[in-house]
């Protein structure tokens, strides 16, 4: 191996390197990575979402504390935001921590709905991080689950026609959670569903929710048998039973290692770490594997450690914003983010947990650069560069954030920068920073 495959084992599978990583890794660049999917994402330490989710249940209850009890959510949500901020600037497993990002994209949960406000985080760390490199079916489980998700994306407010609380209440099914399933979590919009087998999901789903204040343990998963679609349903063609929750827990085990499971989720991996239009040997290989190893994404991993067009020496994806931010801060080495991470990532687009529908932010380059969106970057580069001018030599960050993948082009502009002001922001702005 070398540094240039060292380099993109940190830029690419990686969150950018840090002073010093691109030498320390050129020996063994593929078994860091290994050791990154063997040891895992970091752990967080944030509340759980049964407080948050209690804390919500109780103000909304008593009304008159709604605006203090609102204020009190935003300053939470912006602990969470520099805390997730931290993790990523922090950690010793990138790749891993990259891995979270991806599937909590994947699985997107947004806190434009009050009650899912504060639930974004702890969703983020229960149903995503702890499954980051084992099976599929259990991250999807664990999602579905979770009441960021079913109050997201309305499962809580769906109940079958005909069950006893359908028709006491005059309520039907909610389809937002079953289409989203089978179009973005698991088969893909090509998958070869139909509105009908969104119809059976809704069904089988029905009941799926969450415990309110007076019911036992209050604010978690909760199964309401009374609000389940009575009778058998079928889905994909499959009989599923009458059997009240069982049938769901049995939708998710096939649906979470069906073929078209496998090539949907191995495009979105391939696309995010190869490049944006990835070549259909890469799905093939990733999907294969998925199958193979019933869904271990640690396997699924290993087998894209192993692609050659994940190695390719060009850096052919756009940074997001997140990425930007996150990159820029590991090659100046801070350790402890401040407020201004926050106001970046408002300047540059990409709040985390703000994704504007649950198809979560872009994975392309076309969603990152429009012109607005180059000039934003461009001034937050020079913004950057004023702060950071004492504090580093542009030479020096070039070499700890790009290193070999550096073209003759961009080290002779910075090389001879007239001052350390425009020198760390061509260096922010290269096109070797903003991709990886």
């Amino acid at each position: 191996m070398s540094r240039i495959d060292a380099a993109h084992a940190l830029v690419r599978f990686g969150l950018g390197p840090r002073t010093g990583e691109i030498d320390a890794l050129s020996a063994y660049p593929t078994g860091w990575l290994i050791e990154n999917i063997t040891n895992g994402a970091d752990r967080s330490s944030s509340v759980g979402h049964q407080d948050r989710l209690v804390a919500f249940l109780e103000a909304r209850e008593a009304g008159t504390a709604q605006t203090s009890f609102r204020e009190q959510v935003r300053r939470q949500v912006r602990a969470d935001v520099h805390q997730r901020i931290n993790t990523a600037i922090r950690t010793e497993t990138p790749f891993a921590e990259r891995l979270v990002h991806f599937w909590a994209n994947h699985f997107t949960v947004a806190v434009n709905r009050p009650q899912v406000t504060s639930l974004a985080k702890p969703f983020e760390d229960e149903a995503i991080r702890p499954h980051v490199t084992g099976r599929f079916a259990d991250m999807l489980s664990a999602v579905v689950h979770h009441p960021a998700m079913l109050l997201y994306l309305d499962n809580v407010i769906s109940f079958g026609p005909n069950s006893p609380a359908g028709r006491r209440t005059g309520r039907g099914l909610n389809e937002n959670l079953a289409r989203e399933l089978l179009e973005l979590h698991t088969l893909g919009v090509d998958g070869g569903y139909t509105q009908d087998d969104v119809i059976a999901l809704a069904q089988i789903l029905t009941g799926w929710s969450v415990s309110r204040l007076r019911d036992p343990d209050p604010g978690t998963f909760r199964y309401h048998d009374l609000a389940h679609e009575p009778g058998n349903k079928v889905l994909l063609g499959r009989l599923f039973a009458q059997g009240g929750q069982a049938e769901g827990e049995a939708a998710l085990a096939m649906l979470a290692t069906h073929p078209s499971t496998a090539r949907h989720i191995a495009t979105k991996l391939a696309r995010h770490f190869i490049a944006d239009d990835p070549p259909a040997s890469a799905i093939e290989a990733l999907s294969q594997t998925f199958l193979d190893a019933d869904g271990d994404l640690a396997a699924v991993y290993r087998t894209l450690i192993d692609l050659p067009e994940a190695w390719q020496p060009h850096l052919t994806k756009v940074r997001t914003p997140n990425d930007l931010l996150i990159a820029a801060l590991r090659a100046f080495d801070v350790r402890e983010a401040d407020d201004r991470t926050a106001a970046t990532l408002r300047l540059l687009g990409q709040v985390p947990w703000t994704a504007p529908s649950p198809a979560g932010w872009p994975d392309d380059a076309a969603g990152w650069l429009g012109p607005e969106a180059l000039m934003r970057r461009i001034d937050w580069s020079v913004a950057v560069a004023g702060l950071a001018e004492r504090a580093m030599d542009p030479r020096q960050l070039l070499e700890t954030a790009v290193g070999p993948l550096v073209s003759a082009t961009t080290q002779f502009h910075v090389d001879g920068a007239p001052s350390a002001l425009e020198g760390i922001a061509l260096v922010l702005s290269s096109p070797e920073f903003q991709r990886r």
